[in-house]
């Protein structure tokens, strides 16, 4: 829920080989390849979709796997009585046709451990907008593969696939599209593979467990694209509650090549006490908002995704109010690397994507009256992962070591490195506030004892908290944002004393068309 709060602070493997695609050091406008090092800058990020599933799913088997259970898409309810009437452990197959429930809107499929649903060709699990969930309860280890689940409406922040978030499930080849809320929750050890997403009401996929921990979640060759038809920023404001995908409390993320595009709103967005995250080949676009939000959560690499042509829409809206704040393609909220959590990285660190075409690059952002037990911070209830209990950060204690630290989310050790960042004004239709890069705070000042206030913040995400761009490629006007949003500077001030940024990049200012 970074935006917000920042508003209210100023103001106040083996598929994996098969769904790859090839993959290229430029991006496809061939922005700046007329120059050697234009040519060496390396990447590595796929130049086209590498998860092109929506048009043509994989279908599953015409005929009945050996031992499964036939289940009719003439009986209603069908589904749901022969799972709940045969052993844990069974393979259901659904034939050809259109599945449904029983018309009450709690009425569900809850699965045993180790079931298996596998989809003939055509089958369809639909919610006839009656029924609120279709896959319900707390098994764990279940299967859903080649099944198109659609038309269910779940309640706000809710799911339709794997409801009660149970750990183990694996979804594959599947198609989740159509329905209010999440089409799909998650749980511990998921796997989420090659599926659609489409045009689900809230979310494509809510990664959140009640009262949990989701640990060692893959989301891997999917296409996930129109989510938030509902249009839930607008109808509650500022919640953060909307995306392609949004993650909470999840330690440790494979998220990688799959295609987010054309979402309202934010295409990735981490939100509070993730950690451990992978995101990488990935192609993300057109999506409304932010490609990506990593927000009030830690250690991450995100490396080798081409993000083009996002962002236009909230940007250009924002521009368009007056609001100076560099909104970005790529936002970290009070986030970075802490290498006294557990993780494959200690830091986070951003290299060998291309930007191509959004509105603006990558901003650092840490709001500083946002902490632990502070009435501004949005995710409420929620305390660091250094510090466990939220009331101990509190006066006179936090004003000193170890809490004044551990009691922050903090924008820190963000290295940020051999990207391409392409810009042509006259494709992203701007002529101002479109091209920037940021690192800033706002100026602290609530509640009254908070003991961030004044330019600390500010002062120690800019110069002292090991934030840095170098070896970059820049093509285009690009400007640059630090300490706070009335400091833009251009390439040579961003580089000279004090703040000594993007070492060894280069810059052509000329548009990247």
């Amino acid at each position: 829920m970074g935006i917000k709060g920042r508003q209210w602070a100023l103001a106040a493997a083996p598929l994996a080989l098969a769904l790859l695609a090839a993959t290229g050091c430029d991006s496809t406008s061939g922005g700046g390849a007329d120059t050697p090092d234009a040519r060496a800058m390396p990447t590595d990020a796929p130049s086209t979709p590498v998860a092109r599933v929506c048009a043509k799913p994989v279908a599953g088997p015409a005929k009945a796997p050996a031992g499964a259970v036939t289940v009719d898409p003439g009986v209603v309810g069908d589904l749901a009585a022969k799972t709940k009437s045969h052993p844990a452990n069974t393979t259901f197959w659904l034939r050809p046709g259109k599945h449904r429930l029983e018309p009450d809107r709690y009425a569900q499929v809850i699965p045993k451990e180790g079931d298996r649903y596998v989809g003939a060709p055509g089958a369809v699990l639909d919610g006839g907008k009656k029924n609120q969930y279709a896959f319900g309860g707390s098994a764990r280890d279940v299967t859903i593969r080649h099944l198109t689940v659609q038309r269910f409406v779940a309640p706000p922040d809710e799911g339709v696939v794997n409801h009660d978030s149970a750990d183990g499930w694996v979804i594959e080849h599947a198609t989740i599209q159509h329905n209010s809320g999440a089409g799909l929750m998650a749980g511990a050890r998921q796997q989420v593979r090659a599926n659609c997403l489409r045009e689900n009401g809230q979310y494509g996929m809510n990664a959140y467990k009640s009262g949990g921990l989701i640990r060692d979640l893959v989301v891997e060759g999917n296409e996930i694209v129109g989510n938030n038809t509902g249009d839930w920023e607008r109808r509650r404001e500022g919640c953060g509650c909307t995306g392609g995908i949004k993650f909470w409390a999840v330690n440790g993320a494979d998220v990688r090549g799959n295609w987010v595009h054309d979402n309202r709103g934010t295409g990735l967005w981490a939100d509070t006490n993730n950690n451990d995250f992978r995101i990488e080949n990935n192609v993300l676009e057109a999506n409304d908002g932010a490609a990506l939000i990593y927000e009030t959560s830690y250690n991450a690499v995100i490396r080798k995704n081409t993000i083009r042509r996002n962002n236009w829409v909230e940007g250009r809206r924002e521009a368009d109010r007056g609001d100076n704040f560099p909104f970005a393609t790529v936002y970290l909220s009070e986030s970075g690397g802490e290498p006294r959590i557990p993780a494959r990285t200690s830091k986070i660190e951003i290299y060998r994507n291309v930007l191509e075409n959004n509105w603006s690059g990558i901003t650092l952002w840490e709001n500083a009256d946002r902490f632990c037990n502070s009435p501004a911070n949005t995710s409420s209830g929620d305390c660091t992962l250094l510090v466990k209990k939220t009331d101990r950060c509190a006066q006179p204690a936090i004003a000193t070591a170890p809490l004044y630290a551990d009691c922050r989310w903090k924008t820190q050790r963000v290295d940020i490195h051999h990207n391409r960042f392409v810009l042509d004004t006259s494709v992203v239709k701007c002529t101002v506030k479109c091209g920037r890069m940021a690192v800033l705070a706002n100026y602290g000042t609530y509640p009254d004892w908070s003991p961030y206030q004044g330019e600390r913040v500010a002062e120690a995400i800019t110069g002292k908290q090991h934030n840095r761009w170098h070896d970059n490629d820049y093509l285009g006007p690009w400007s640059f944002i630090a300490h706070d949003p009335s400091r833009e500077l251009d390439s040579g001030q961003w580089q000279g004393m004090p703040y000594q940024q993007d070492a060894g990049s280069t810059f052509r200012a000329r548009d990247g068309g």
